[in-house]
């Protein structure tokens, strides 16, 4: 089983809103997950990060997406 950390697009039409899930990467991206380890709205710039799941899932071998991977820098996570 690969273990993916990425986004999962929930809220409105022209209105995104995303939350940070742990999935795995045959599931599609809407579908069914794991565990929610934060929250990120790209209209306000406003990221939620719960920082001791994401350590956790990380070194369990869990692969983040590009986009989480850009998201995590900046948080100064990875």
């Amino acid at each position: 089983m690969a273990v993916k950390i990425r986004l999962r697009r929930v809220g409105k039409k022209k209105q995104p809103y995303y939350r940070i899930i742990v999935t795995d990467s045959r599931f599609p991206r809407d579908g069914r997950f794991i565990e929610i380890v934060g929250f990120y709205n790209p209209l306000e710039k406003q990221v939620k990060l719960f920082k001791e799941k994401i350590s956790d899932w990380v070194k369990k071998g869990a692969k983040p997406s590009e986009t989480v991977k850009n998201i995590l820098k900046k948080e100064k996570i990875i």
